[in-house]
């Protein structure tokens, strides 16, 4: 069984992520600003205070673990461009800190990147809200940081153009950066299976040093 580290934990995607991966039997640990309002106890579940744009509280996090998940958002669109892409370049500089012993790392990424199949990039649709562009694009540009790293064995998942929480099928499929539609071309995956297949990828890797996206 792996032992997981997941920053924001208690989002949620996190909180998913974190369900997802304890009901396999693996160990993980709760990196959430304040221990004290994180309300999930569980075997094989510890809760600790991490600082995901702290590169020391990175390193101090991923000591002992096989796996750092980076489930971090801003809440908005400004919120998003503060947040995804320093917290990128922080997890990385925290993991150089622990050598070639450093964990894995998974990042949540966005969708708006993604190549629709008429060619254009999800981002280019028009009529996007200003809120919603802001918060593709500080994705894109954590992916753009991800792919000029060699020395951290980094993935980034990417979601469906739909993305909520639901039922957990435990099915899906996978592309790497062509949005996965379905027959009537619409694009959508659960929170709950976005977190299966994350734990798929850390039990089976596939996609290190890549993106990948999943959706049915």
């Amino acid at each position: 069984m792996a032992r997981i580290a997941v920053f924001g934990a208690n989002g949620t995607v996190g909180t998913r992520i974190v369900d997802e991966a304890l009901d396999r039997g693996h160990h993980v640990t709760a990196v959430v600003r304040d221990p004290s309002k994180y309300t999930r106890s569980a075997e094989r579940l510890a809760v600790v205070a991490g600082d995901v744009l702290d590169p020391a509280s990175v390193a101090s996090v991923a000591e002992g673990q096989d796996v750092v998940v980076s489930a971090v958002g801003g809440g908005n669109g400004p919120g998003h461009l503060a947040v995804v892409r320093p917290s990128a370049e922080s997890l990385v500089e925290g993991l150089r800190m622990s050598g070639h012993g450093a964990p894995r790392l998974i990042a949540v990424g966005g969708a708006g990147s993604l190549r629709t199949p008429l060619g254009s990039l999800v981002w280019d649709t028009e009529g996007l809200p200003e809120d919603l562009l802001q918060t593709m694009h500080a994705h894109g540009d954590a992916l753009d940081f991800y792919r000029t790293v060699s020395d951290v064995k980094w993935t980034n998942f990417s979601p469906s153009a739909s993305f909520a929480p639901g039922e957990r099928t435990g099915t899906y499929r996978t592309a790497l950066d062509d949005l996965v539609v379905d027959e009537d071309g619409n694009s959508g995956i659960s929170t709950e299976d976005y977190a299966v297949a994350l734990i798929d990828e850390i039990e089976k890797p596939q996609h290190i040093g890549e993106r990948f996206t999943a959706g049915y």
